[in-house]
């Protein structure tokens, strides 16, 4: 393992492999995998016709599951896993002399809320499969709390990296040191908070996301009942106060599950990869505005849309289950 200077490829840099979670804890999903696994599925068959994918089966249920449903077009591989959320768990691979390296970090359940077995131990496994050397790295982070643009920015929120819950009494210059050293970057754009009830403490990948260098994606409000309208506003404010190019897109506005307490539902928690970005849906009004205004966005990409409110119920969505590996 080396500490020589690393860099961090953004998403839309070419990648080798998709990795993707499969659900195997019944209790995270109501005792009902059905709708979480057939709206995996759908995605894992439109990612497949870009790239090879591979799905992490914690268990052997999990895995006899995933070959049945996606099989024919998915690597089954069984690692340990708590749940799905490999963005989180897994492996962040960096570049540089030496090739490829695969930064982990340690795993808390975001804050101790979510304790799954398995889950401080996807990362390296899934680093040994790649075959990429581990760097370890003693600091709790996880993966969807950072976005990079490859130039040397990276995104983040106060509300999860200056979480107590993480790193103790972490600073802002505690934070932007362990950054750097991990990922090669130079500049550290700090927003506030996430969307209301998102129980990784505002996750980054679900309010903002670079698209270019220098050029960042967020949400505008939808509906007047929209609840993180005040939230969003201010993400932007931020973002072109960072001096930033920022674009926006339709939020799904107000998403929930019968009870009218909001759920943490984001258009902005797409995953990018070679030839496509997959966008999770939740509402037709709202969606379909929403994939329109990413095509111009995206050149040379499929904007492809898929279900995705039966993985929202087990707290996300397709960034927060996916982690790519660089070519």
């Amino acid at each position: 393992m080396t500490d020589a200077p690393r860099f961090l490829p953004p998403e839309w840099a070419p990648q080798s492999a998709l990795w993707c979670g499969w659900p195997r804890l019944a209790d995270e999903w109501g005792g009902d995998f059905d709708g979480a696994r057939s709206d995996i599925a759908a995605f894992v068959r439109a990612a497949a016709a870009f790239l090879p994918v591979k799905l992490a089966a914690g268990s052997d249920e999990a895995a006899q599951s995933a070959r049945a449903e996606v099989g024919d077009v998915a690597e089954i591989v069984e690692v340990p896993t708590g749940d799905i959320w490999l963005r989180d768990t897994g492996p962040i691979v960096t570049k540089g002399e030496g090739g490829k390296q695969a930064e982990t970090f340690r795993f808390n359940g975001w804050g101790g809320k979510y304790l799954m077995p398995g889950d401080t131990e996807t990362a390296a496994a899934v680093a040994g499969i790649e075959g990429i050397e581990v760097r370890a790295h003693d600091v709790v982070l996880e993966g969807g709390a950072i976005d990079v643009d490859g130039e040397g920015r990276l995104l983040t929120t106060r509300q999860c990296l200056l979480n107590p819950n993480r790193n103790g009494d972490w600073t802002e210059a505690d934070a932007e040191a362990a950054l750097a050293k991990a990922f090669g970057v130079s500049e550290v754009i700090w927003l506030g908070d996430g969307l209301l009830n998102d129980h990784t403490d505002g996750h980054v990948d679900n309010i903002a996301r670079f698209i270019a260098p220098g050029h960042v994606l967020c949400q505008h409000p939808t509906g007047p009942d929209d609840p993180n309208a005040e939230i969003l506003l201010a993400i932007e404010d931020s973002l072109r106060g960072a001096g930033l190019m920022v674009t926006t897109i339709s939020s799904p506005g107000l998403v929930h599950f019968g009870d009218g307490k909001p759920v943490p539902a984001s258009h902005i928690n797409f995953t990018i990869t070679n030839g496509a970005v997959l966008v999770p849906t939740y509402d037709e009004r709202f969606s379909l505005v929403a994939l329109a205004e990413l095509g111009p966005l995206f050149p040379g990409r499929k904007i492809i849309g898929l279900p995705a409110l039966n993985i929202l119920r087990g707290g996300g969505s397709f960034h927060c289950m996916t982690r790519e590996i660089p070519a």
